[in-house]
C-alpha cells in the first residue's frame, strides 16, 4: 500500500490483525487515518503512531467519516463488526449510493460460507438481477492492491476554501 501510495483508513485501533497491518503500512512510509469512537480508545489500544486520527462520538459518525474518506473497502478475515460493515458497503453499492470497489478477501475459504450465502439469495430472488450487489473476491491478500489500482476511482479534486472579507 505504501509503496503504491494508497492512504489507509480503518478503525484507529492497535490490537489485531488491522492493528498490525496499521502499524505496517506506517513502518513502509504509509498514510494511515485511524477513526475511532471515544469509547473504544481503551478497550482497542488506539495506535499512536498513525498519521491523522478522528475520534468520533459514536459508531455510525465513525462509518460515516470512514466512508467519506475512504477509495474504496477491504474485508479480511473477521469478525462480526467486519461482517456488518462489509455488509453495509454492499448495500449501499446495491442501492447505487456509491461505486467504489469493495473487496472481500477470501483466506483459506473464510468468507466461503457468505458467498454461498449470496448465491442463495440471488437463486430466491432476494438479490434481484437489477438489485445486483457488486464486490471482487480475491483468495490472496496480495492482490488486493493491484487489483484496487484496476480500479481506483479517479482523485478528487478539492476546491480551494473561499474566504470572505
Amino acid at each position: 500500500m505504501a509503496e503504491a501510495e494508497i492512504g489507509l483508513v480503518y478503525g484507529g485501533g492497535g490490537n489485531g490483525m488491522m492493528g498490525t497491518v496499521a502499524q505496517t503500512v506506517r513502518d513502509f512510509g504509509g498514510h494511515v487515518t485511524g477513526i475511532i469512537p471515544a469509547s473504544l480508545l481503551e478497550i482497542e489500544n488506539a495506535l499512536e503512531t498513525i498519521n491523522e486520527r478522528y475520534v468520533t462520538n459514536g459508531f455510525h459518525e465513525r462509518k460515516m467519516l470512514m466512508f467519506n474518506l475512504s477509495d474504496g473497502f477491504v474485508a479480511l478475515p473477521g469478525g462480526v463488526g467486519t461482517l456488518e460493515e462489509l455488509v453495509e458497503q454492499l448495500t449501499w453499492t446495491q442501492l447505487g449510493h456509491h461505486d467504489k470497489p469493495v473487496f472481500i478477501v477470501n483466506t483459506a475459504g473464510y468468507w466461503d460460507l457468505l458467498l454461498q450465502m449470496f448465491d442463495r439469495m440471488r437463486e430466491q430472488l432476494f438479490i434481484r438481477p437489477e438489485l445486483e450487489t457488486r464486490y471482487i473476491v480475491v483468495d490472496d491478500v496480495e492482490r488486493v492492491v493491484p487489483e484496487f489500482l484496476k480500479r481506483r476511482p479517479p482523485k478528487r479534486i478539492t476546491a480551494p476554501h473561499l474566504i470572505r472579507a
